[in-house]
């Protein structure tokens, strides 16, 4: 089958490190957006904004992932921006499962933070290839060898240095594209951005560069590449899509250095749709069949019609609208009538799909995190999991006529799979729990911005939850029978030990080892 050719990535980093700013860029040069300014825009230049969400603009951070598709130069690129918060790292933990490469954002003046290598574990536990993005060079920041050292050793990978800054900070006069002999320069005004001025030389000897930066800094350009390009491992496309090299670009977000050649490293060395982890067998691109996974769900991205939109990356086949797709583990066929195409909030129906595009299917409940879809024999697409909460509170309506609405408002939070609601054995009491206290400022703004729903939390007897599992049905109803009060159900009707503390989870564990503790619980 011929497809047009796909590049789904994600954009990864430490909150601040300039994320959104990057995804506008790469927006701009893509021309899905015309004005710089418009993802964080307000009013009614507000169309194409990555952050949308209410507790996002009030906050200035990012807690959900969007998708934003914009095609260049014959290639459709899908980009998936996910939550810099580290409370938020569930959710991006699933984006990172639908896509096939990501860019890793660094401060140039912070270097590798505790989020960025979180996230970059990730991204190795799937082998995700990563292109190295070293942000607000025009800035006062580290020096280059400094950093490029730091990836090298923090995140065990080969760097191959792609770009080089003609110096930073107060004394940033361009960047020097390492891979084309191409320097590229500011204006001489006062904003000092990039305004188009690339000039082509023949290499860092070339006699016309003295000419165009200052003594000082072609001198120190020249001795630095030099030492970098002898110092550091060459480009290779196959090293990088093995996951063992990144290829390292300088620039600045903000002053709109380095995206070009950003965007042009994603489309020539990053990968297309690569094949997915499955259930009896992986599932390959090139699979006539149609399948693909639903790794988000977002509750209300219009409140005016209370919608629910499913996230599904296709794996496999060409999508049409309209078609039957199976939902794999309920047995039921699902009618696809109204896909979507997303930018940002802006929706554009979706005719066709190919392999490595997000599309978002509207339901009122029957789809959730981890359903894999198929046209054709049962598949289950792997590597989806829930995580066990870390926090756990009780929830208390200030309304108790409003009873009805917590619980659909809950029930529709805990189907985007970020949010988890369980119901203990004694009470009734509903009870919360999340990976990150965040998420608990995000959970109760929504209730009151989304569902009119004005409630607080308490704290709960239980500190942390374990899903259980025995093969010994009578052990399993020992436990039940002996632990009723710390017994609960997640949504689907599974069975969850909550503990008041590590100590107690430890201790319960190892007195019943003919029941299963697990912190992950993957659709079945």
């Amino acid at each position: 089958m011929t497809r047009p050719d796909r590049r789904t990535f994600a954009i990864i980093s430490h909150p601040d490190a300039g994320k959104t700013t990057l995804t506008e860029k790469l927006l701009l040069a893509g021309g899905a957006i015309h004005t710089a300014g418009e993802v964080k825009a307000r009013g009614a230049a507000r169309r194409a904004r990555s952050d949308w969400m209410k507790i996002e603009q009030q906050r200035g951070i990012s807690v959900t992932s969007s998708v934003m598709t914009f095609e260049r130069e014959g290639l459709v690129f899908n980009l998936l921006d996910t939550p810099g918060h580290e409370d938020f790292s569930e959710d991006t933990y699933r984006t990172l499962t639908a896509v096939d490469s990501a860019v890793m954002v660094i401060d140039a003046a912070r270097g590798i933070e505790a989020q960025t290598l979180k996230l970059f574990e990730v991204c190795r536990l799937r082998s995700v290839p990563i292109i190295t993005f070293i942000n607000k060079v025009d800035r006062e920041g580290r020096e280059p060898f400094s950093l490029l050292d730091e990836i090298a050793e923090k995140l065990a990978l080969d760097v191959a240095p792609m770009s080089w800054p003609v110096g930073m900070g107060g004394q940033f006069e361009g960047l020097f594209d390492l891979a084309h002999n191409r320097l590229s320069r500011p204006s001489r005004d006062n904003i000092r951005s990039f305004e188009g001025d690339v000039t082509q030389v023949t290499g860092l000897f070339d006699p016309k560069l003295d000419s165009l930066v200052s003594a000082d800094a072609i001198a120190r350009l020249r001795e630095e590449a030099e030492l970098a390009q002898a110092g550091y491992a060459a480009f290779s496309p196959e090293s990088y899509q093995h996951g063992d090299l990144t290829p390292v670009y300088f620039g600045s977000a903000l002053k709109e250095f380095g995206i070009g050649d950003l965007i042009d490293a994603l489309a020539r060395h990053a990968p297309g749709p690569r094949s997915q982890p499955a259930e009896p067998e992986p599932v390959s691109p090139d699979d006539p069949t149609v399948t693909g996974f639903i790794f988000k769900v977002q509750a209300n991205m219009n409140p005016m019609h209370r919608d629910r939109v499913a996230f599904m990356r296709l794996c496999s086949g060409k999508f049409r609208r309209g078609m039957r797709l199976n939902q794999v583990g309920t047995g039921k066929s699902i009618a696809v009538h109204s896909p979507v195409l997303f930018f940002a909030r802006d929706r554009e129906v979706a005719e066709e799909a190919f392999p490595g595009d997000i599309i978002g299917i509207p339901n009122h409940g029957t789809l959730r995190v981890g359903d894999t879809l198929t046209d054709g024999p049962p598949v289950t697409i792997t590597g989806l999991p829930n995580f066990a909460p870390e926090i756990l509170r009780r929830v208390v309506l200030k309304d108790p006529t409003k009873t009805k609405q917590l619980r659909k408002a809950l029930d529709d939070m805990a189907e985007e799979g970020v949010t988890q609601v369980f119901h203990p054995s004694i009470g009734a009491q509903l009870i919360v729990g999340v990976v990150g206290q965040l998420q608990l400022e995000v959970l109760i703004s929504r209730l009151e911005v989304e569902y009119k729903v004005d409630a607080a939390l308490e704290p709960s007897p239980w500190d942390t939850a374990r899903w259980i599992a025995s093969d010994d049905s009578e052990a399993m109803k020992a436990f039940s029978s002996n632990h009723r009060s710390a017994l609960a159900s997640d949504r689907d009707g599974a069975p969850v030990f909550m503990a008041k503390d590590a100590w107690e989870l430890g201790y319960t564990t190892n007195k019943h080892p003919a029941i299963r503790f697990t912190a992950t619980k993957e659709r079945a």
